[in-house]
């Protein structure tokens, strides 16, 4: 019995090629006949990891041959210009990898970068994500704001501070570093963290894969890529797509990529690099919520009311595609000298339908980066230094229209806007012995030119944000090879995007001030039992002023404040332990690993009209969140992976009198895998917890609530052909 998939929204040419790949897939996979049986867990399954992971530390003396343990694997970070095992590094960086973005369905980076402490990726519709690092969800109604992103080390964030992060696909990802706290001494202004996204690596020959994913709530996924590894040459080609009905009325949504990676060594001395990446993608937009419409039925879309139409009747929805390219260049002029720069150019078409108006924006960007690294040994001191800059520059104009049933109508503002911004930095770390520092500074700058030509008589207006140096200091020792103490004082300065100072209600805001900040970091690195037992636990201490928050009129637009001051104090902790039973024909490996963040966030100096917010906590930050699992695999081929994750009430506005109830989510991923194919089935929300994701914080009439998807299975195949 054959099955008939049908897929594509409209015919295109990119679809052609889809279809084109469910014939090679058809013709590779034959008839094949699933059945799927489904036992919901619960609680139960928590005790038992715990219990569990409890046992096997116990009785570690079980596993004495060290030969029989499978060592937990060195993670080479790049962030801060290390390039070296996180173990070596005086900060805190987390990585993402295949291994867990793959504990989870593909097409969304939700889960996975959820179980990493001090991060938070929400999502209020499939497609539209938040990114908040340590608290920095306060500046994002939507997308990624305060956050800066690069894409194969060069800027993906625009000129504006705003990043379309739901243009990538997780597929595109190889890697994903994530820098807590301000990065500014080497990235550009910011206080909010920074992610690092590199491409897939191919692997040495030449390969095809092929993949399809189907799950509930209409989630359809196809993959295709070509990939050649050479000793002096690579390239990795992909098409994507991705679409799903949602789960809640009005949520569906469609992405298309195209993906590009070229690398090809010139010389002994230079190599060069291209990546070329194109992004189409639709998803409608719900609406939030009051509170008795998520329990009434969290699934509707925004309904109407006697002032405002509903989403669905103003058809409200999103529409962005983009074309990113970058070259960079690297040159060895010695062993000890070295050069990496590179260009970038980024166009934006986006459109956006909300319930009050209609938004166009054709934005362009363009921007450079050069680093030079210089590295000296003497005697057993190893001094390395980097110094360089970053430009970029870009044209935002943004048309608003009222929204008249998804149409545009009567144009309420035609504004021109462009950026520039810079960075000079520079950084030096010495290594001698058990002892490594770093010191690093920057000097930022920004301005930024609006004009409102809609406006009859008006006159171009420009904001300059005076430069200003960014230090940072960081610290590692390590008295043996499994125990390392690091710390770091570091500064950060983060200027308002322009989403910011010309926000939704239409005031451009000139009195905005840019956020200033100090980060204290303390954190400690345990190794135990060969190195099978991993521990991390970091305390920082984070000081921000003029912190930026949102605030929303009554008819729903947003604009911001600054707020005085915010106390940001945390704790993280993270956790491995990996066992090897190789002795045996059955078991290949068990991962265990538990991540848990502590989040104490107050304002400090924070007074509204006549309300004075001071010791409250900081909107949109739950209080602690915890995660774990268990990663099993056997020598036939088949894993398990097991993850939970529990995430603690969270304020929704700045008087705290409004939260965001708690929720645990259980997930399940199960599959063969075998070199030429793969094939697994898998479920999330396996509870069926009713929450809050995406949650639309100091929301006017209450309006906080973008439910998430229920109970949810998925099932896919992966098929790899090498030559």
């Amino acid at each position: 019995m054959a099955a008939k998939i049908g897929i594509f929204y409209e015919n295109t040419p990119i679809n052609l090629v889809y279809l084109l790949v469910l014939q090679v897939i058809g013709r590779l996979s034959g008839n094949v006949k699933c059945c799927l049986a489904v036992r919901t867990p619960n609680i139960m399954l928590l005790r038992f990891l715990a219990l569990g992971l409890t046992c096997l530390l116990a009785t570690d003396a079980l596993a004495q041959n060290a030969d029989s343990v499978r060592q937990l694997n060195e993670v080479l970070v790049q962030a801060y210009g290390y390039n070296r095992s996180m173990d070596n590094i005086p900060t805190t960086v987390n990585r993402l990898g295949q291994v867990e973005l793959q504990r989870f369905a593909a097409g969304t980076f939700v889960q996975a970068v959820n179980t990493v402490p001090g991060a938070r990726l929400e999502e209020r519709s499939p497609g539209s994500y938040r990114i908040s690092i340590r608290g920095s969800t306060l500046r994002s109604p939507f997308g990624v704001r305060n956050v800066k992103v690069y894409w194969n080390e060069l800027p993906l964030t625009d000129p504006g501070g705003n990043t379309y992060f739901n243009q990538l696909d997780p597929a595109m990802i190889g890697s994903m570093e994530i820098i807590k706290g301000p990065g500014s001494s080497l990235y550009g202004a910011g206080t909010g963290g920074v992610l690092l996204l590199e491409s897939i690596k191919p692997k040495v020959g030449n390969a095809l894969h092929a993949g399809l994913q189907l799950g509930s709530f209409g989630n359809e996924l196809l993959s295709f890529s070509f990939e050649t590894g050479k000793e002096k040459f690579s390239q990795h080609t992909q098409v994507l797509h991705h679409q799903a009905d949602g789960y809640r009325d009005h949520t569906r949504m469609s992405r298309d990529v195209v993906n590009h990676a070229f690398q090809v060594d010139l010389s002994e001395d230079q190599s060069l690099k291209t990546f070329i990446f194109y992004s189409d993608l639709f998803y409608e937009t719900p609406g939030g919520l009051t509170l008795n419409e998520f329990k009434d039925n969290p699934r509707q879309a925004r309904p109407a009311t006697a002032m405002f139409p509903g989403a669905v009747q103003q058809n409200a929805r999103v529409h962005l595609q983009s074309f990113y390219t970058g070259v960079s260049h690297e040159y060895r002029f010695s062993k000890k000298l070295q050069n990496k720069t590179g260009v970038y150019g980024n166009l934006i078409k986006f459109e956006n339908a909300a319930i009050r108006n209609f938004d166009h924006r054709n934005e362009q960007s363009l921007g450079a980066r050069s680093v030079t690294f210089f590295n000296h040994q003497f005697n057993d001191v190893q001094f390395t230094a980097l110094g360089g800059g970053e430009f970029q520059w870009g044209f935002l104009p943004t048309k608003s229209y009222e929204n008249i049933n998804g149409a545009e109508g009567l144009l309420l503002a035609d504004d021109e806007a462009s950026v520039l911004q810079y960075s000079v930095f520079g950084q030096a770390e010495l290594r001698w012995k058990k002892v490594n520092l770093t010191t690093g500074l920057s000097y930022n700058a920004q301005r930024l030119k609006f004009h409102r030509l809609s406006d009859v008589g008006s006159v171009p207006e420009q904001l300059n944000y005076d430069p200003v140096l960014m230090p940072r200091v960081a610290m590692l020792v390590k008295p043996t090879n499994q125990l390392g103490i690091f710390g770091s004082i570091s500064s950060g300065f983060s200027p308002p995007t322009l989403a910011e100072i010309n926000a939704s209600n239409g005031i451009f805001n000139r009195e905005l001030e840019p956020e200033r900040g100090i980060n204290y970091e303390l954190g400690l690195r345990v190794k135990l039992f060969e190195n099978r037992l991993r521990v991390e636990a970091t305390a920082y201490d984070f000081n921000l002023r003029e912190t930026i928050v949102i605030r929303r009129d009554e008819d729903g637009a947003e604009f911001f404040v600054n707020a005085g001051k915010t106390d940001q104090k945390g704790i993280e902790l993270a956790l491995q332990y990996s066992v090897n039973l190789s002795e045996t024909n059955f078991i290949n490996g068990v991962n265990f690993w538990s991540n848990y963040s502590l989040n104490r966030y107050r304002f400090k100096d924070y007074i509204k009209d006549e309300d004075d917010f001071s010791g409250n906590e900081l909107t949109g930050t739950p209080g602690f969140v915890w995660s774990a699992g268990v990663d099993v695999a056997l020598r036939s081929g088949i894993y398990v992976r097991l993850t939970n994750l529990y995430t603690d009430a969270l304020p929704l506005n700045d008087a705290n009198t409004v939260y965001a109830d708690s929720y645990y989510l259980i997930g399940a991923r199960a599959g063969y895998q075998h070199k030429r194919f793969e094939i697994y089935l898998g479920g999330e929300n396996l509870l069926d917890e009713r929450y809050s994701l995406g949650n639309d914080l100091n929301a006017a009439g209450g309006r906080y609530y973008n439910v998430a998807a229920g109970r949810s299975f998925y099932g896919g195949v992966r098929v790899n052909v090498s030559f």
